[in-house]
């Protein structure tokens, strides 16, 4: 064991979730990366490929069993749990599904990766958690707290859902010296953004999408010493949007 704090990330293979990977490795941390994919050679932080578990966060069975080896990678400490993998399935053309249009598989898959995969996680990492006095970080949206133009129904409802979750896990997890935080974050420049993000931009008090980066250091703060006692707490990441 090397004595780097270590951080377990979901949704590591791009936007947030890569700028969150570099973010703590440029402070020395050893981060180990969730996501569907496998690990991809031209990342460049170092140590990447041994460091990636390839976890599909929409089976309940493949996350639960995910869980062993990540225990045996960690040996015991885990500083940080930055719950950032989320899915947002469009219709046809990239439309919105709405409460009317979403079918029941939809629903269960969304909220198996946005909302359960969460506090499986936390849950199955509870004593290294505890062990490392660590925190988690729970990735919601501000489409959690009202209708948005492009995030569907599914995805809203899950980010609520994980919202209220992050609430429940910092009454849960406190006693045991782990703090549990959510970011919302609102019109951020990665993949994900629908085309007509611009018309919202306009709109924005700050004028201007979000960076990756800029996500990524809230993360980090929430998961630093400056945040020793901040816990339960959304932290919005949106430019105003919100207000």
């Amino acid at each position: 064991m090397d004595g780097r704090k270590t951080l377990v990330l979901t949704g590591a293979s791009r936007g947030i979730g890569h700028a969150t990977v570099k973010r703590f490795s440029a402070e020395g941390w050893r981060v180990l990366t969730c996501s569907r994919q496998p690990f991809d050679p031209r990342c460049p932080w170092p140590g990447g490929e041994e460091d990636h578990i390839q976890i599909d966060l929409a089976s309940p069975d493949k996350t639960i069993a995910a869980i062993a080896g990540i225990k045996e990678k960690i040996g015991g400490r885990l500083d940080a749990l930055v719950n950032n993998a989320g899915i947002s399935p469009k219709g046809p053309e990239g439309a919105r599904l709405n409460t009317l249009e979403t079918d029941l598989r939809t629903w269960g898959q969304v909220f198996h990766v946005n909302f359960f995969a969460s506090i499986v996680l936390a849950r199955g990492l509870m004593a290294e958690l505890s062990a490392a006095k660590g925190s988690v970080v729970n990735v919601t949206s501000i489409a959690g707290s009202r209708v948005h133009p492009f995030a569907g129904a599914a995805y809203a409802t899950s980010k609520a859902a994980l919202a209220a979750l992050t609430r429940e896990m910092a009454h849960d997890f406190g006693p045991l010296g782990v703090r549990v935080n959510a970011i919302a974050p609102g019109e951020i420049e990665t993949a994900i953004l629908s085309p007509g993000t611009d018309k919202i931009v306009e709109g924005l008090p700050l004028r201007r999408l979000g960076q990756p980066k800029e996500v990524a250091d809230a993360i980090w703060f929430l998961c630093s010493e400056q945040a020793s006692y901040i816990s339960g707490t959304e932290l919005q990441i949106n430019g105003g949007q919100h207000v």
